[in-house]
């Protein structure tokens, strides 16, 4: 490695998310498993240019400025990419035993989701989420994606208090296994406007009674997702890939 290059890794750029404000010659220290992985992974120098971003303030080319026995100190040198806004989309989900919430949280990202809310029905197995792992794996995924945001990561909630306290102005798009829903793209392109969140049941389905509650709010839109019976994680990241496909196109 020459003694100043742009690190980078097999996926392209190498980029960090940090809590930080970002700005010219601005200094930021990295945390301690960020500065074991750019000195000890990455074998970075002195020089060495990454890229950084903080969900605010865009993404800035910084050089590591300093290197010390305890970590490394990064300098901000100019702006890359001004901040950019996701398309106002959630996704609503019931963990499942098959599938790591981490795993969910990751192509989420990916697909530019603005938050994750872990919702618990009355069929959900899983009794906890690990909503430590569930962030970094989204902030890994910001960072590998381009994406200039981490979706916020919101503690998990019941069923019925999610709908008691749902805002009215966000319409749920509703992965119905009921065989009597418009298909999604149809629904989606004669829907209106505004904020979105996409919501998924677990391993089952929604039970009987919350299939009901949930179709008889009027800012539900119950579509399906085809002949197939789809698993829990295949349903959710297909709906917000049709959404970011029709919707946020027209955005």
């Amino acid at each position: 490695m020459s003694a100043s290059s742009e690190l980078s890794t097999p996926g392209g750029k190498l980029r960090l998310y940090v809590e930080a404000a970002l700005g010219e010659d601005l200094r930021i220290a990295p945390g301690g498993d960020q500065a074991h992985y750019l000195l000890h992974v990455m074998r970075a120098r002195e020089g060495d240019r990454i890229s950084l971003f903080n969900g605010r303030d865009g993404d800035w080319l910084a050089r590591i400025a300093e290197i010390s026995k305890r970590g490394c100190t990064l300098e901000c040198e100019r702006l890359s990419a001004g901040q950019k806004e996701e398309a106002d989309l959630w996704l609503v989900f019931a963990p499942v035993k098959k599938t790591p919430a981490d795993y969910l949280a990751q192509k989420a990202t990916e697909l530019g989701v603005r938050a994750l809310l872990p919702v618990i029905t009355r069929r959900t197995i899983v009794a906890r989420v690990n909503l430590e792992r569930m962030r970094a794996n989204a902030v890994e995924a910001a960072e590998q994606s381009g994406r200039l945001s981490v979706p916020e990561v919101r503690e998990p909630q019941s069923f019925e208090k999610l709908l008691a306290a749902w805002p009215q102005e966000r319409r749920l798009l509703f992965c119905d296994e009921g065989g009597d829903a418009a298909p999604i793209a149809a629904a989606l392109r004669d829907s209106p406007g505004g904020p979105w969140a996409v919501v998924t049941g677990p391993e089952g389905g929604f039970d009987p009674a919350e299939r009901t509650a949930l179709r008889a709010m009027a800012c539900v839109t119950p579509v399906s997702l085809g002949e197939r019976i789809l698993r829990a994680d295949t349903a959710a990241l297909a709906a917000l890939a049709i959404w970011q496909a029709v919707k946020a196109s027209s955005l």
